[in-house]
């Protein structure tokens, strides 16, 4: 309980020197705008370089990647079906919302929760993996084809180049193909590219805190509450549920094996999400409000799974 304690409070402290950033106007009127994009196209593919391609990939291809997978793509297909069916949303912020249903705090959250919780990092990995090379690149590819460019979103060529040009699928290829590889960068190229990597947590938060400021959730008239609602209940409820189902069920895991599986699924919605809603110009308080809303309820949530399963 101690760990999860621990893992909320970084964030949470990062998160309000963000905020008081933002009230004291210190970093200019485009901070977030500017912080956002340094995280897309600079710090996270460092962070994909460095971390994939010194993960273990016998623990990566586990059981814990297929929990992971179907848990997400089933909670955020489910959100983008109603949105899309019900709500007549345009699809970009379908696809946000959906990312904010689905893609897990893995990296700030959720390694805390790993090494303090689980005293076990190497959980982490398979989701790292699906996330950065299979649900990002799927997204991002959706949102390149809808948001940026409609009139050309018929072109085949467009749509096989859009993710060999997207700096993070580009960093999660180079990372996995140098794990593949058996291959070390050496000190001084790795050093640059750690040090760059380990800034995307901390500028991903920050932008996170000055998106909060001046603003209220749910405010009416303004946010999408219908959507954040839906988006913070899948989020919570419905995607440690089917991760329940999965792991004890479908691969019989029980003890801290399953515990693990239902935690991984409890975290909060990355702060990725309001960075790629900030890049795309679509969703951006949903991808805010939602991300505020499941890491407030990812407290009480995994201390009763703590309760429930340990």
């Amino acid at each position: 309980m101690s760990g999860v304690v621990s893992g909320f409070t970084v964030i949470f402290i990062v998160v309000g020197i963000g905020y008081l950033l933002g009230r004291s106007g210190v970093l200019g009127d485009h901070a977030v705008s500017v912080l956002a994009r340094m995280v897309f196209f600079v710090c996270t593919p460092a962070l994909m370089i460095t971390s994939l391609s010194t993960s273990d990939l016998s623990v990566v291809f586990s059981p814990t990647l297929a929990v992971a997978s179907i848990s997400a793509v089933a909670v955020g297909a489910l959100y983008f079906a109603v949105v899309r069916v019900l709500w007549r949303r345009t699809v970009p912020e379908a696809v946000i919302g959906a990312l904010s249903s689905s893609y897990v705090n893995s990296v700030n959250l959720g390694l805390p929760i790993a090494i303090f919780v689980l005293d076990d990092a190497s959980f982490i990995a398979p989701l790292l993996l699906f996330q950065i090379m299979l649900y990002s690149p799927i997204a991002l590819v959706t949102l390149d084809l809808t948001a940026l460019d409609p009139d050309r979103r018929g072109s085949l060529w467009r749509t096989v180049r859009t993710p060999l040009t997207n700096p993070i699928v580009i960093g999660g290829l180079l990372g996995l193909g140098l794990s593949l590889a058996g291959l070390h960068l050496p000190q001084p190229v790795f050093s640059p590219l750690d040090m760059l990597g380990q800034a995307s947590v901390p500028l991903a938060l920050l932008a996170f805190g000055l998106s909060l400021t001046g603003v209220q959730v749910f405010q009416k008239g303004a946010s999408p509450r219908r959507d954040i609602a839906l988006a913070s209940v899948l989020k919570m409820a419905l995607m440690p549920a089917i991760a329940f189902a999965l792991a004890r069920w479908g691969f019989g895991m029980t003890g801290e094996a399953l515990f693990a599986q239902v935690v991984i699924a409890a975290l909060p919605t990355a702060q990725n999400v309001l960075v790629y809603a900030t890049r795309y110009s679509r969703g951006e308080i949903l991808a805010r409000d939602s991300a505020l809303v499941t890491t407030l309820l990812s407290i009480p949530v995994i201390a009763v799974l703590a309760v429930l399963l340990t």
